[in-house]
């Protein structure tokens, strides 16, 4: 490709294959041009499947391992509580626009988490959802936020409280943001000089997670009938026509991209993960809990606990080691069999009916490259991604379908998007199979003559 081109990646999380690539493809006419135009597949996302740390793996081509973070918390040290969060200043591999600076090239990024603290580049940058508020320094260059305030009316980072049983709300509230995200990026783009633009729109995510049970018959809390019935599809609809204002930006002679970070998937319920760790005797409290409480760990009896877990989309299972932890139990030369013996329970276990559900519990070091930081003894994925992990304790049981942090319809999937539209028609068409969203930055590069760096871990898709 001729490196005087542009390119524009458009980034909408958690947008899922069945629902572009096939149940509305025919309502989507700006993705169903880019898709029956060039080229799309399913996009193998990492291990595990979230948004921190997946859009970094994507825009640096390497691993989770690598990056050495795991997810949005991770542990800082071998204490019991000390976390770091995963913003910008943890990142020190190079981004696509990182390398594109340093050849003069210049970018658009917009909400491509972690995004805050804004770093510089070449061009112009918003942060992420993590921006604590309106208040901070956002953008880079720092002058660039009052041209915002004043030309968009502000940035909108993301939906607040997705997790709500007050549906109204929460459909403005994610048009509110999906509007701003893509007003934004149309002004930059309109404004600015621009070789490269990339940005993430949440609230695709934002509304599988607040509404999946409605269209989803399948879905074990699906509500016939309900007058959400057609809101993840109306919302799609919606994106579709702000992609098509964009494309018309963009203009004909440039190479579009859309990706995603993640699928989705109905959530048919929660594991207690440090309730299940309790039973098989993995895990002792000191004090049992009066009704539903988060674990504490003040109130964990180190002296007989050998793991805990956390909550969330997907699974960490942290192990009490002698000499590594505080408090540690388990001596060193048996932290193997107990792992393995961790992950042959946490295979086999089964839903409310007895049958296996499709747990996987992966050992970091076989998943990633390297192991920077420090990762979970075990990255947990429940039921096949169709379970999340509770780390309330108190439920009473095993098996809940209530979530411990406020209602949520969907869990995240391991494959996202991939598509590539070259108005041009160069390229591979059609449908691709085996694509890998640490694959997207070096063919980022490409497409402007640049050889990806070595040390990069996806391979150029043509």
């Amino acid at each position: 490709m001729s490196n005087d081109r542009k390119v524009l990646v458009i980034g909408l999380d958690c947008a899922t294959p069945q629902l572009v690539f096939d149940q509305w493809k025919d309502k989507l006419p700006n993705l169903g041009k880019l898709i029956d135009g060039g080229s799309y597949g399913e996009l193998e996302s990492t291990i595990p499947p979230i948004t921190v740390p997946a859009w970094m793996s994507m825009v640096t081509s390497k691993d989770p391992g690598t990056l050495g973070f795991y997810g949005f918390r991770n542990r800082k040290n071998y204490s019991y509580d000390e976390m770091f969060f995963a913003t910008s200043t943890v990142v020190k591999e190079k981004t696509a626009w990182d390398i594109l600076s340093e050849q003069g090239k210049k970018s658009i990024v917009v909400g491509v988490p972690p995004a805050y603290p804004p770093k510089p580049l070449n061009g112009n940058l918003l942060s992420c959802f993590l921006t604590p508020g309106p208040e901070s320094d956002y953008t880079y260059p720092k002058e660039l936020k009052s041209e915002i305030v004043t030309n968009c009316g502000g940035y909108i980072f993301d939906v607040m409280n997705f997790r709500t049983e007050d549906k109204e709300k929460l459909l403005r509230d994610i048009d509110e943001l999906a509007e701003n995200r893509f007003g934004v990026t149309k002004y930059l783009m309109q404004n600015k000089d621009w070789d490269f633009c990339m940005f993430v729109e949440m609230g695709v995510d934002r509304i599988h997670h607040g509404f999946w049970k409605y269209f989803d018959k399948q879905h074990v809390l699906y509500e016939p009938g309900s007058k959400y019935e057609s809101a993840v599809e109306d919302f799609y609809i919606k994106i579709d026509q702000m992609i098509g204002d964009l494309l018309s930006i963009a203009g004909d002679d440039t190479v579009v991209l859309v990706v995603s970070d993640h699928g989705a998937k109905r959530m048919d319920g929660g594991l207690c993960f440090n309730e299940w760790l309790m039973r098989e005797g993995f895990l002792t409290l000191k004090q049992k809990p009066e009704g539903r409480m988060q674990v504490k760990h003040d109130n964990i009896d180190w002296s007989k606990t050998k793991a805990w877990g956390s909550g969330g989309y997907y699974g960490r299972l942290f192990m009490n080691v002698q000499g590594r932890e505080p408090h540690g139990i388990i001596p060193k030369e048996d932290y193997e069999k107990v792992r393995s013996e961790l992950v042959e329970k946490l295979e086999a276990l089964t839903d409310m009916h007895g049958k296996v559900m499709g747990t996987r519990a992966y050992r970091p070091e076989e998943i990633y490259s390297t192991v920077n930081n420090i990762a979970p003894d075990l990255i947990v994925l429940f039921g096949d991604l169709f379970w999340r992990s509770v780390g309330t304790v108190g439920f009473g049981t095993i098996h809940t379908l209530e979530n411990d942090t406020g209602p949520d319809d969907a869990n995240h999937a391991q494959h996202g998007i991939f598509i590539k539209y070259d108005p041009r028609g160069e390229g591979t068409k059609g449908e691709l199979e085996g694509l890998h969203l640490m694959d997207v930055a070096p063919t980022i590069l490409s497409l402007f003559g640049i050889e990806p760096p070595k040390d990069m871990k996806g391979k150029i898709i043509q």
